[in-house]
């Protein structure tokens, strides 16, 4: 593969794309002039180097290719459609043209909960998975983009386990559901048998939580978004992924958190994403709630400046972690790393219209 260049003529567009806050006071050439490309971090793999370690990966810039859209990069590079759209709020996700940047929100703070299992934050629409490990193994986290439940079918929140797991599952279609395809004029069998047109994938994963599943899809450009009666969907190479790792009686939390502390590498870390429009809580209760359960790295409660700085971000929820203390949220400039733009066109995948299509169908139903 060809080594690319960025040049600082691309700069000032990055500064545009991201964050689009901040004091600004970082050269954009500091951080892009003449960075060789690289190749992509894993996606989905993360190893823990401490017990402190609550942020793991570093933010991407990928260059487009003409015909490449947000999707396309969201899937090859382990993002979820709301998470690339949100860290690129000035660009097209059909048509950002060639040779362009898109940042690529590739690092993640990890939900403060006690690291077990399956974990489920649906305000990021993301899934954490902890492997046990033995003394004198790295420990490991993988995480993976998700799908969940619309406004009236809410993902229940809680702690619950993996009572049961099938591969080519039958979809057994809850009364409620196919009442309210047959008010679409789309009625729906009271059972869709394994196969292309059923939207469990072809692996299920079923939680004590009656009724409800994490699985894959026969829509996998819904993933990363509010699309489900409920349900978690995975993309179809996550949830085989995962499918493989996780056993019966596994533990699974579910949480609902758009803004996150966590620290790596010695900085304090802010994740802010846009909450739920049906979330019972205030941003304003989350945030004191936040601030108030967290220290610095000096172990010391917040002074009220980070807690200042932390609340200005918070009001531009991108889903990128921001390193507090430098007060700019313009710093991810400094630590993006530029990696090859490795999409794959895929002569069976959807053409550009019949994926648009499908994207508004499905935030049609989340209407």
């Amino acid at each position: 593969m060809r080594e690319e260049l960025v040049t600082s003529s691309r700069a000032p567009l990055l500064i545009a794309l991201l964050l689009g806050g901040g004091c600004a006071t970082y050269d954009a050439d500091i951080a892009l002039e003449h960075q060789p490309a690289q190749d992509p971090n894993d996606p989905n793999r993360f190893v823990l180097l401490s017990a402190e370690q609550s942020v793991v990966g570093e933010p991407q810039v990928v260059f487009t290719h003409a015909e490449d859209t947000l999707s396309d990069l969201a899937r090859t590079y382990g993002l979820g459609y709301d998470e690339i759209v949100a860290a690129n709020p000035n660009v097209d996700p059909w048509l950002p043209g060639e040779n362009n940047p898109v940042l690529l929100p590739t690092q993640y703070v990890l939900p403060d909960v006690p690291q077990r299992g399956v974990i489920l934050n649906i305000a990021t629409k993301r899934l954490f998975y902890f492997p046990a490990t033995v003394a004198g193994e790295q420990r490991l986290v993988l995480t993976f983009p998700i799908g969940i439940g619309r406004v009236g079918w809410e993902t229940p929140l809680g702690d619950t386990t993996v009572t049961s797991k099938a591969t080519n599952p039958h979809w057994w279609v809850p009364a409620s559901v196919r009442a309210e395809h047959a008010e679409m004029g789309n009625p729906l069998p009271a059972i869709v048998p394994p196969g292309p047109d059923n939207p469990l994938g072809l692996h299920v994963l079923k939680l004590a939580m009656p009724g409800y599943l994490i699985h894959g899809t026969n829509q996998p450009y819904g993933v990363g978004m509010r699309v489900s009666h409920g349900c978690i969907r995975l993309y179809p190479e996550n949830i085989e992924t995962l499918y493989a790792l996780v056993d019966i009686g596994e533990p699974v939390t579910i949480l609902n958190e758009p803004y996150q502390m966590g620290q790596q590498d010695g900085a304090l870390f802010f994740e802010a994403h846009q909450p739920l429009e049906d979330d019972a809580m205030s941003p304003e209760e989350r945030l004191v709630l936040l601030l108030d359960s967290h220290v610095d790295v000096g172990g010391q409660p917040l002074n009220d400046h980070l807690r200042a700085h932390v609340m200005s971000l918070s009001r531009d929820p991108h889903g990128v972690p921001i390193s507090v203390a430098l007060y700019d949220a313009s710093e991810v400039l400094t630590r993006v790393r530029v990696v090859h733009n490795i999409v794959q066109p895929d002569p069976n995948e959807p053409t550009l219209s019949e994926v648009r299509e499908m994207i508004d169908s499905l935030m049609d139903e989340t209407l």
